[in-house]
């Protein structure tokens, strides 16, 4: 059974090269770690790209710019196999903020001269010694509040400058004991099957359902426009409720990719879900058009049961599938 060391040091190298760039390295670090068919997934408005030069020139460039100093804060660093069935290949997911000055525009949203971070995860296959995939989701409306825009009504849950593990050891540089991720992903897989079936029309109360995958005590770093919640009890009565009471019509489109190690585990799908707005989720009104979600969702288990939950939607992609264009209208108006 592989360790997965091999496949860690690239996505190392590549991340490590990607931050110089704001420092006057070259790309060539960066073009040497991934595949000629490179392929990029991330949020609205960069979308799916082929080729590292285009996601060079489209994100990490003009991110650099905007973002002086750009330095990366891992909260999490992990590898495995894929869990997916028929999906093979090792992938090494992280998570954390990109840390900046906010110093020139990004997609139009006006510099503030102050720390920004950018909430950011990924997953990136290696294949052969090289990068082949990559899929980055970060949220851009968390870094529209941190400069004083409101792209959406009041949220159910807080916002925040969301931390990494209560635990501290989220980053996972060196190998881990294999039980451990399996455990985790029985974890996962446990909670995902479970869940599927809420449109089905259960009777138990919501709690009890989630109390069978979840610690009393769990955490949900949910985006910005949602938020971030803390005990089943609130997470019931701040998301979970209101989201399934949210949307009709729902399909689980599946994952790309669900892996564990240690403690760790996540999965993203591309999109996961299509739903149907009923009308009330996000103080958005009822809809006929089914909207897609990308998400990334990073967990952390503690015991036989889920703890902690950061969750990254493309709620930019989300709404401008219902007609609401979120980015165009933020960066028209004057910060608060």
């Amino acid at each position: 059974m592989t360790d997965f060391q091999s496949e860690k040091h690239i996505v190392r190298n590549f991340l490590t090269a990607l931050d110089q760039l704001g420092h006057g390295a070259d790309d060539s670090q960066v073009k040497a770690l991934v595949s000629p068919d490179y392929l990029w997934r991330g949020f609205h408005p960069f979308n799916e790209m082929a080729g590292i030069d285009a996601v060079l020139a489209a994100f990490w460039q003009p991110l650099h710019r905007s973002l002086t100093s750009l330095q990366r804060r891992l909260d999490i660093f992990m590898a495995g196999a894929n869990s997916i069935e028929g999906q093979d290949g090792v992938w090494v997911a992280s998570m954390g903020h990109l840390m900046g000055l906010f110093d020139a525009p990004w997609l139009g949203i006006q510099p503030t001269g102050k720390i920004v971070m950018l909430r950011y995860a990924d997953f990136h296959r290696v294949e052969n010694g090289v990068i082949t995939e990559t899929a980055m989701y970060f949220d851009i409306p968390h870094l529209m509040m941190q400069a004083g825009l409101n792209p959406f009504p009041p949220q159910t849950g807080a916002h925040l400058v969301q931390p990494g593990p209560m635990t501290h050891d989220g980053v996972m540089f060196d190998a881990q004991p294999p039980e451990e991720g399996q455990k985790t992903i029985a974890a996962i897989d446990y909670m995902v099957t479970d869940i599927k079936d809420w449109k089905g029309g259960r009777t138990e109360l919501l709690t009890d359902e989630l109390r069978r995958s979840w610690n009393e005590d769990m955490v949900w770093w949910g985006p910005a426009g949602i938020g971030a919640t803390y005990t089943i009890a609130r997470y019931a009565e701040q998301h979970s409720g209101p989201f399934r009471a949210g949307f009709k019509d729902r399909i689980f489109n599946g994952h790309i990719c669900r892996l564990a190690e240690g403690s760790y585990g996540g999965f993203f799908g591309w999109p996961n879900l299509t739903l149907t707005p009923t009308g009330g989720f996000m103080g958005m009104p009822a809809s006929d058009t089914p909207g897609d979600m990308r998400v990334i969702d990073m967990y952390r288990r503690d015991g036989d049961k889920l703890t902690e939950n950061w969750i990254f939607i493309d709620l930019l992609h989300f709404w401008k599938m219902q007609g609401v264009d979120i980015l165009e209208r933020m960066t028209r108006v004057p910060r608060s």
